[in-house]
């Protein structure tokens, strides 16, 4: 007896099969009426089969007024192509199937908002109401079952370095760790609030005082947060790992191969490095040399100080600039950009990106075979100098360099884009490999420059290098075991070694403004834990999302996401957030009150 619904998948049947009665289901990809014989392309989420149906077949009334996105079944009989109708581009190509039977399943009663056939490209606000009709589309199934074999894979080389999979809580306390949280009422202790997880970072680490030595999760977190293209605003998920007895090293050893071999089981042709060659760049280095603490390494170019290059020189602004304390004039290479017309260019992406512009230098070859520097920076500070700004950058005929100049904090993330946008315009980009990065050597603390209060600039919960001894100075000078991994320009991981000890914790704190009460108020599980006998531990965090993101080649973290939220953090298909009701008020002790 044949199943209800199918005998086969749309992508299982080939020329062996002929002959056979069969039943598929899916949905209409594409109707096509060719002199009366009406051809149906029939999709489900394996694959594509041409069905067809001429005048003769008992069902030909009901396949007319089939339209794209109808959901049927058909029984047929598969028949096998005419060898110059082979269609080599479907694993189903070789045969196509000629129904005798026919059930609409589920009909389309309205005008469909987007069309899953094709590539058209439709506003995001529409995808995303219509999410479940995106998600038919060929690239977003790929794109989710990417994501699925992803998790799998991450999970079994997990299981085989002897971690073990745990869950930690979704409803908590609240917690500083560099985000706003999403804040839960309760009802059974009115005028409270639970917390959801920015991350089990509490949890984790509780869980190695307890003794599991190796702990992993797919892990969701929840932050509030503005949103950006590689960065969902409301929840994502991680790979959430943590290690007992390890340093830093450890842990590099330990993750790195993991992502390694993921990148290389679905990164396509795209080389990836062994782990143990990834390069170590302390977190003022990547600053000074890419102007983000994820560089994108695929980009040859290196930025340098040329400060003395142009101090008391004949370029008044410049000069100027460095009688102020704590400034600098960087350079930016730009290896075969050396036109007046790139260099404009460059100019004007500097004014739309709200600067002035950028002083540039390019070199040529003169009509008398000297090599020759030009533009306005160059007229001004003289040949000397010029000549010494290109033998430091290693730059010859053909190339150019592009100048900011003030406080490294005021100009470094622009100067980090600038540095992305010249390696992009020049095509200097490798997109044949995918290049990793460890930044190590992070700043402990950082200086609001309004208020001048001292916060952690990274994990609150990390050790300092030194120990205590490091907090009894400037705080700023303060570095951490703390770590990310960038990969083509993205942070794919972070973490640390922690701060298991409490005399090191409160110290930490303190410099941060917390007192010892509010430490014992918000992390009192963790200092009450850490009294007990805790093992020095460390782990870090990788982003699924991103990763995937990467690895399907795109730049829009939503595309890789089921049921996203939009750039506004409302979902449209589910309409959230929503109003409450007043019982729903009224249960919790709560009442809104309007924003002025």
């Amino acid at each position: 007896m044949m199943h209800a619904y199918r005998s086969h998948t749309c992508a299982a049947l080939t020329a062996a099969d002929a002959g056979q009665t069969v039943r598929l289901s899916g949905w209409v990809h594409r109707r096509r009426d060719h002199g009366g014989v009406i051809f149906i392309d029939l999709r489900d989420h394996y694959g594509i089969t041409q069905v067809l149906c001429d005048p003769d077949s008992p069902v030909f009334a009901q396949m007319e007024k089939l339209r794209a996105e109808f959901c049927i079944r058909i029984d047929g009989v598969v028949k096998a192509r005419d060898a110059a109708l082979v269609n080599p581009k479907l694993p189903t190509g070789e045969i196509e199937v000629y129904v005798r039977d026919l059930e609409v399943l589920g009909a389309v009663t309205g005008d469909l908002p987007l069309q899953v056939f094709g590539d058209q490209d439709y506003p995001e606000e529409t995808r995303l109401k219509y999410r479940y009709l995106d998600l038919r589309r060929e690239a977003m199934q790929a794109n989710m079952v990417l994501r699925s074999d992803v998790v799998s894979s991450i999970r079994r080389r997990m299981w085989d370095l002897g971690f073990r999979e745990y869950q930690t809580p979704i409803i908590t306390a609240s917690s500083p760790e560099g985000a706003r949280d999403f804040l839960v009422p309760s009802r059974l202790h009115p005028g409270k609030f639970y917390a959801l997880p920015q991350a089990p970072q509490q949890f984790k680490q509780l869980l190695m005082v307890s003794g599991f030595d190796r702990y992993f999760q797919i892990a969701p977190c929840f932050r509030d947060e503005d949103p950006r293209a590689d960065r969902s605003p409301t929840d994502f998920y991680q790979l959430d790992m943590e290690m007992s007895f390890v340093e830093q090293e450890d842990v590099f050893g330990t993750v790195g191969p993991v992502l390694q071999g993921v990148f290389e089981e679905f990164g396509g042709d795209r080389r990836v490095d062994p782990a143990a060659q990834w390069p170590r760049i302390s977190y003022a280095e990547a600053a000074l040399k890419y102007g983000t603490d994820k560089p994108d390494l695929r980009n040859p170019i290196e930025m340098q100080v040329v400060s003395e290059h142009f101090a008391g020189s004949g370029f008044a602004i410049f000069a100027k600039i460095l009688e102020q304390d704590g400034t600098q004039i960087r350079a930016i290479p730009a290896p075969t950009g050396g036109s007046r017309k790139f260099c404009d260019r460059m100019n004007a992406w500097a004014q739309g990106q709200g600067l002035p512009g950028m002083g540039y230098i390019f070199w040529r070859d003169a009509e008398d075979g000297s090599l020759e520097a030009a533009g306005p920076l160059a007229k001004n500070i003289g040949p000397e100098r010029t000549e010494a700004i290109r033998a430091q950058l290693g730059l010859k005929a053909g190339d150019a360099a592009f100048f900011l100049a003030g406080k490294p904090s005021e100009f470094e993330a622009i100067a980090g884009r600038a540095r992305t946008a010249i390696g992009e315009e020049l095509g200097l980009i490798d997109q044949t490999r995918f290049a990793f990065a460890w930044i190590v050597d992070f700043p402990m603390y950082e200086k609001d420059e309004t208020t001048g209060k001292i916060d952690f600039s990274h994990n609150p919960f990390s050790m300092p290098q030194g120990g205590l001894d490091a907090l009894s100075g400037d705080p700023l000078g303060v570095l951490g075991y703390q770590y990310d991994l960038a990969c083509n320009g993205y942070e794919v991981i972070s973490g640390a070694i922690r701060n298991h000890k409490p005399e090191i914790m409160f110290k930490a704190f303190e410099l941060a403004g917390y007192g010892a009460d509010e430490v014992r108020k918000r992390f009192g599980g963790m200092v009450n834990a850490f009294q007990f006998g805790a093992p020095p531990h460390g782990g870090c965090a990788a982003g699924i999302d991103r990763l995937v993101m990467i690895l399907a080649g795109t730049s829009n973290i939503r595309e890789v996401i089921l049921f996203p939220m939009n750039q506004r953090a409302e979902d449209l298909m589910m309409n959230a957030p929503s109003d409450p009701t007043s019982d729903q008020l009224m249960e919790l002790g709560l009442r809104v009150i309007p924003r002025d």
